[in-house]
C-alpha cells in the first residue's frame, strides 16, 4: 500500500525524481552549452596521453558522458513515474524547487569533481586564467539555482487538492524526453552534413565512402577523416555509417562542435 501524502510534506518520492531529473538536465545543459554551442571545452580536453587528443577519442568521450547522463535521466524518469500517484493535486512549488536544486547541484558537483579534484577539463581551457572561469559559472550558473531550489523547497505543501504538481512533473518529463532530439534537429533546409570517419580509413576511402552513400563532397579537412557531404540527391545517413562513418552531425549544434574540434591548438 502505498504512503498517504500528508499536508506540509512532499508526496513521497517526488522531490527525489525531481532532483535527479534536474541534475540530469543540468548535465544536458552543460553537455550542449559547453561542448556544442559556445564550445569551450571536451569532457576529457586536460587528460594527458597521446592517444586522447585524437579527435574520435575526444568525440567518444563527449557522447559516452550523454550516454551517462542518459542513464541518469531514464532513473529520475522511472522514480517520477513510481511517485506519480502522490504528484496529483500537490503544489508545484516544492517540486519545481527540488528540480532546480538538482540542476544547481550538479553545477556544483561538475566544478568540484571534473574540473578541481579529477582536472579532466574546465569550464574554458583556452583562456589564462580558467578558475575565473570556474568561479563565474558557478555564480551565474550553478548558486542562482541552488538558491531559488532552497526557498521553493522552504515552502510548506498545502493539503491535496487543487495543485500544480501533476502539470509541473508532465512538463519536467516532457522537457527531459525532448531535450536530445530537439538538440539534434537540422536547421530548416539544410542537406549538409558534417562526417567523422573512424580511424584507420584513408582519404581516398573517407572520399569513396561518402559518394558510395550517394552524397557529394563540400568540404575535407586536412586529414581527410572529416568531411561535410551534402545529401540533397538522395544521400543516406545510414550508407554512411555502413562506410565507416563514426559520427554524423546533422545539426547546426553538433556541425559546430565537429568543426571545432579541428582548430589548430
Amino acid at each position: 500500500m502505498r504512503p498517504v501524502p500528508t499536508p506540509g510534506r512532499d508526496a513521497p518520492g517526488t522531490g527525489l525524481a525531481a532532483g535527479v531529473l534536474g541534475f540530469a538536465l543540468g548535465g544536458f545543459f552543460d553537455g550542449i552549452m559547453l561542448h556544442q554551442v559556445l564550445q569551450w571545452h571536451h569532457f576529457l580536453s586536460l587528460v594527458p596521453g597521446e592517444a586522447l587528443r585524437d579527435i574520435r577519442a575526444q568525440i567518444l568521450a563527449d557522447g559516452l558522458f550523454h550516454v551517462a547522463v542518459y542513464l541518469i535521466a531514464a532513473v529520475g524518469l522511472w522514480l517520477l513515474w513510481r511517485a506519480r500517484r502522490g504528484v496529483a493535486g500537490r503544489s508545484g512549488a516544492r517540486l519545481l524547487g527540488a528540480v532546480l536544486l538538482g540542476f544547481g547541484v550538479w553545477q556544483v558537483v561538475d566544478v568540484a569533481v571534473f574540473h578541481w579534484l579529477a582536472g579532466i577539463h574546465r569550464i574554458r581551457v583556452d583562456v589564462p586564467n580558467p578558475l575565473a572561469w570556474d568561479i563565474g559559472w558557478l555564480a551565474v550558473v550553478g548558486l542562482p539555482p541552488l538558491a531559488l531550489g532552497f526557498l521553493l523547497r522552504r515552502r510548506p505543501e498545502g493539503p491535496p487538492g487543487g495543485g500544480a504538481g501533476t502539470a509541473v512533473a508532465a512538463g519536467l518529463a516532457a522537457l527531459t524526453l525532448v531535450s536530445g532530439p530537439v538538440a539534434a534537429l537540422s536547421p530548416a533546409g539544410s542537406t549538409t552534413v558534417l562526417v567523422l570517419f573512424r580511424e584507420g580509413l584513408a582519404p581516398d576511402q573517407a572520399f569513396a565512402a561518402a559518394i558510395a552513400a550517394g552524397g557529394r563532397v563540400a568540404w575535407s579537412d586536412p586529414s581527410g577523416g572529416l568531411l561535410a557531404v551534402d545529401l540533397r540527391d538522395g544521400g543516406s545517413v545510414l550508407a554512411l555509417y555502413r562506410g565507416g562513418a563514426l559520427l554524423v552531425g546533422s545539426s547546426a549544434i553538433s556541425g559546430g562542435c565537429l568543426a571545432w574540434t579541428q582548430r589548430p591548438a
